[in-house]
């Protein structure tokens, strides 16, 4: 998904070997790029995420940067981490934005973040 020039890529995956179904968590680790397809300088500044399991569950994550970092990307740059969360159901779903800036002018504007479902795989059978 592309908001103002900023591209965000997401990619999921169930995790096992964290999880434990019988005592209802369900572990999903998932990595997203962000790449600068833009003309000019930004700067990621926030987090907003909505977390929300099959039960109708949300949770609302916000905070500074991701993972400890306020990323700059100039033109044609990317940002690339890995995070993770953990859900009661088996699988649900995850949407939301980030606040950026533009350089150096320190104009912001929000780009959202694609909505995606982890889903642990042995449902898809």
């Amino acid at each position: 998904m592309t908001t103002n020039g900023i591209k965000v890529s997401v990619e999921n995956k169930y995790r096992p070997d964290y999880s434990h179904p019988l005592a209802s968590r369900y572990v999903f680790s998932y990595r997203i790029i962000i790449e600068n397809q833009s003309s000019g300088t930004v700067q990621l500044m926030r987090r907003h995420w909505f977390i929300q399991d099959a039960s109708g569950k949300l949770k609302e994550v916000e905070g500074e940067g991701v993972i400890g970092k306020q990323p700059i990307l100039a033109p044609g740059e990317s940002h690339e981490y890995s995070s993770w969360c953990q859900l009661a159901t088996p699988f649900g779903r995850m949407y939301g934005s980030y606040l950026m800036v533009k350089k150096p002018v320190d104009e912001p504007f929000e780009v959202k973040i694609p909505e995606f479902r982890p889903v642990a795989p042995y449902l898809l059978n």
